[in-house]
């Protein structure tokens, strides 16, 4: 059926295109050139008339005979080629063009189109990514599947530190900051699975009280574990994330991809719109949002899209004004109070998010003001483990170091 419509399109154009250069003169029908000879030869005798009224002298009446014999003699001969049936000459070489250029069209399309391809009606399209939904592997399945991640090679004394935490877990399988500890640092070194598995066991330890963030860290890890996919283990521990807090912004990026990988662009540009919008620009899932968005749009039938600007490379977020003000009223205890917490929740965040090496290096540099070099230290040694692998956001890493007299 496609074909035949497009094939009826072509012929149609086509034909409107090529018939009025080869279409002769209609039998009977008067050609333009005797009409213009007509107006001519009245035009003479014209002339003839206003000389015997003495309205025009006799050398500009011959002047006038003059021009208008040279008209007649231009209409006489195109009236001579129309009444003998030439057409245009330029028709012919026209039709066989336009004859090139539909065939050339039907080669292209079968060498870069699908003629093949049987309809797709949205209501098919649904049913299809609801099956696709539907037959998803376990997680089980899905990890032993997943390529192995490339880690960089830590050293020596980094892994007899974790086998110490993972004996000292192992003894204390309740303690959750040992947990937490051993989620991140397995991560770290590719244990995709037992970084899940740890965090999972955190997860349990802290039964109701355990928040958004660690259900989403939990469906995260799933997600890693399982090369990318989100399987119903994750699913159902991003749902449980989303519905302690339904603005946890991890949750809702992989709700977006869950609905990307099923076949729904409708349901996940929305998501990722929003995201998006609201940022930050150095947040983890911003850079493939950003990536994807423009095509994600047009799949969900929302060709006008515009993605916003990018923050200014660099900035990083601090006090608003309304914080400036309030703690230009603060006792000294209080700002020093303000500034912990601030610097503690950046140390939350990308502890449990990332960040770019800029904020590490602000959150060290931080550290050292506040007199807390030990720790400073400690947070250096887990960024240089972070940015091992790029030497650009290492070396922002060791000038903060440097700065801060760390090295």
């Amino acid at each position: 059926m496609f074909w035949i419509i497009c094939a009826a399109l072509a012929l149609t154009v086509a034909a409107a295109v090529a018939a009025p250069l080869l279409r002769r003169r209609a039998t009977g029908q008067e050609p333009a050139a005797a009409y213009d000879l007509r107006v001519y030869r009245d035009q003479l005798r014209e002339v003839g008339r206003d000389v015997e009224r003495r309205l025009i002298e006799p050398a500009e009446a011959e002047r006038l005979r003059a021009e208008i014999g040279r008209k007649v003699l231009a209409a006489d001969r195109a009236l001579q080629r129309e009444t003998t049936g030439v057409r245009n000459p330029g028709g012919p070489v026209a039709a066989l063009v336009l004859l090139v250029l539909l065939a050339g069209a039907a080669l292209l399309y079968r060498q870069l189109g699908a003629p093949d391809r049987p309809d797709e009606p949205i209501a098919a399209r649904i049913a299809q990514a609801q099956a696709s939904y539907d037959r998803r592997p376990t997680q089980a399945e899905a990890e032993k599947s997943a390529p192995q991640p490339q880690r960089p090679t830590p050293d020596a004394e980094y892994l007899a530190l974790i086998a110490q935490l993972r004996s000292a877990v192992a003894q204390h399988p309740d303690d959750t900051r040992g947990l937490e500890l051993l989620a991140e640092h397995e991560e770290r070194l590719g244990n995709l699975v037992a970084a899940k598995e740890a965090q999972a066991r955190l997860v349990a330890v802290k039964g109701d009280k355990a928040e958004a963030t660690d259900h989403a860290r939990l469906a995260a890890l799933a997600v890693e574990a399982a090369g990318g996919l989100i399987t119903r283990d994750a699913e159902i521990e991003m749902a449980r994330a989303l519905q302690l807090d339904p603005q946890n912004p991890q949750a809702r990026f992989m709700a977006g991809l869950l609905q990307i990988q099923n076949g729904r662009p409708d349901r996940a540009f929305p998501i990722w719109a929003t995201l998006l919008a609201e940022g930050p620009e150095n947040a983890p899932w911003i850079q493939p949002i950003r990536a994807s968005i423009t095509d994600l749009a047009w799949f969900a039938g929302q060709p006008d899209y515009t993605p916003p600007d990018p923050a200014a490379p660099g900035a990083l977020p601090g006090p608003d004004a309304a914080a400036v003000a309030a703690a230009q009223e603060m006792t000294p205890a209080q700002r020093q109070e303000m500034i912990g917490n601030m610097v503690k929740g950046l140390e939350t965040r990308l502890a449990s998010q990332g960040g770019t090496p800029e904020e590490w290096a602000r959150l060290i540099g931080a550290l050292v003001v506040m007199g807390q070099d030990a720790h400073a230290r400690d947070i250096l040694a887990e960024a240089r483990t972070r940015f091992a692998a790029m030497p650009e956001g290492l070396a922002v890493i060791e000038a903060a170091a440097k700065k801060a007299s760390l090295q």
